[in-house]
């Protein structure tokens, strides 16, 4: 297995999760922020796919699925169409309001399918190729592609927590 292979592997796998996190949840606890500060499962699953499909097509040159695939009008938020969540205020991550929680999982469907197809065209040389040379050692193709997968995951964790603790407040099991 080489290196283009795992991280094919590794971007796959916060799809599967959040399906999980999805199956059967009621709106009242996909769009439920916790508290006034914190995010809401709507806001965790839409950013995991956000920021891993602006960040991969800023890579691959490319448009983000976000526009191409006309999600950003299916979505209709009150937020501009290149917000991502990165900086979000608690107000920003209120207007994040899904009405159908599988519009989430196809929106991460078609931005991995993206990414598995950056992945698997690039060659094994060009993930050692700098990105981005404002950090110390400079970002390589690889490292911000991990940057970028992990960010997927730990946000796909944190709404599978959540999704126990709020379907617990919110309809008591």
């Amino acid at each position: 297995m080489d290196a283009r292979e795992v991280l094919i592997d590794a971007a796959s796998r916060p799809l599967d999760s959040a399906r999980q996190v999805l199956d059967g949840i009621p709106l009242e606890v996909l769009n439920r922020m916790p508290d006034a500060e914190h995010s809401s499962i709507a806001w965790l699953l839409w950013h995991a796919a956000r920021q891993q499909d602006a960040q991969v097509a800023e890579l691959a040159g490319a448009e983000e699925v976000w526009r191409s695939g006309g999600w950003a009008d299916r979505f209709a938020l009150d937020r501009p169409v290149e917000a991502m969540g990165f900086g979000d205020s608690p107000a920003d991550v209120a207007k994040v309001q899904v009405s159908d929680p599988a519009m989430l999982a196809d929106y991460l469907q078609a931005v991995v399918a993206a990414t598995l197809a950056y992945v698997g065209g690039l060659g094994e040389s060009d993930l050692d190729e700098i990105v981005d040379r404002r950090w110390e050692p400079p970002v390589t193709r690889g490292v911000r592609l991990v940057s970028v997968i992990d960010d997927a995951v730990a946000h796909v964790a944190q709404a599978q927590y959540l999704r126990g603790l709020v379907a617990r407040w919110t309809i008591g099991y």
